[in-house]
């Protein structure tokens, strides 16, 4: 089974030119519960898969947000247990998406709240529309007496810094697209007409070049940043030595003493 022949409940589907659209379809938020986490799971392993998926690009097909987070009425009805189960199962499915060996890129075309945010900050790039209706923020200390619980302690303090990103949790600060390109949140800003595109033409740049070594570069970052220097280098190793013996490479060092452009196939 390859990618486009999911049929999940909460999110809908596309294969286009080697990349991977996954699109957020529970409306009216986006907001997820473990099932829609579950399908979410089901996605990335699935597109880890499927050699015709070079790249992933997660947006949203529901207008207005793009997540806002983990669903409330969870919370409100689900014994703590349950929550805090669901919570750990959250951060497996975003290490999976750090851990695939594709680049995966989220649009953010809505508001991006909390658990929505922390689902963005686990994607490897960013891309936003420059709308100032747009927020983005972490609410779940200032609002709910929580901490973010999907990896968003964790994974703004790396994006943004320590300090920053206590600050932002602390006061529950709502950010627009442009505040948070200025804080290294995000990649790029884009007009919101053009946002889907120019993501798509970043995707499929990357899908039809050397779509592998940017995986073994996104794994060597991914996995390196946490274990010792002498250790990361021996990883960074291992995945040069992988990519070498791909043909993409093979085909690099052809076209370079050809004095021609490569021809990369993702392979």
């Amino acid at each position: 089974m390859g990618l486009s022949e999911l049929s999940p409940k909460f999110f809908k589907i596309e294969v286009e030119d080697g990349v991977g659209i996954v699109k957020l379809n529970r409306p009216p938020a986006n907001a997820h519960n473990l099932e829609m986490l579950r399908e979410l799971d089901n996605i990335i392993v699935e597109s880890r898969f499927d050699d015709n998926v070079k790249v992933i690009v997660i947006t949203s097909n529901t207008p207005r947000f793009f997540s806002a987070g983990f669903d409330i009425n969870e919370i409100k009805d689900k014994s703590p247990e349950y929550i805090g189960l669901s919570s750990q199962y959250s951060k497996e499915v975003m290490l999976r998406m750090m851990s695939t060996r594709k680049l995966i890129i989220a649009s953010i075309n809505g508001h991006c709240m909390g658990g929505g945010l922390e689902l963005a900050m686990a994607c490897d790039i960013r891309f936003i529309a420059n709308d100032d209706n747009i927020k983005l923020g972490m609410p779940e200390v200032s609002n709910l007496a929580l901490i973010p619980g999907e990896g968003g302690t964790q994974f703004l303090a790396r994006i943004v810094g320590r300090s920053k990103a206590i600050y932002l949790m602390t006061t529950g600060k709502t950010l627009t697209p442009k505040e948070a390109y200025e804080l290294g949140l995000v990649e790029r800003l884009v007009e919101p007409e053009k946002l889907y595109t120019e993501t798509m033409d970043f995707a499929r740049k990357v899908a039809s070049g050397p779509a592998k070594a940017v995986g073994f570069a996104k794994l060597a970052v991914n996995e390196g940043l946490d274990i010792p220097l002498y250790t990361a280098f021996a990883l960074e190793r291992e995945m040069q030595n992988q990519a070498l013996a791909s043909e993409d490479a093979k085909e690099g060092a052809r076209a370079f003493f050809e004095k021609r452009k490569p021809v990369f196939r993702g392979k």
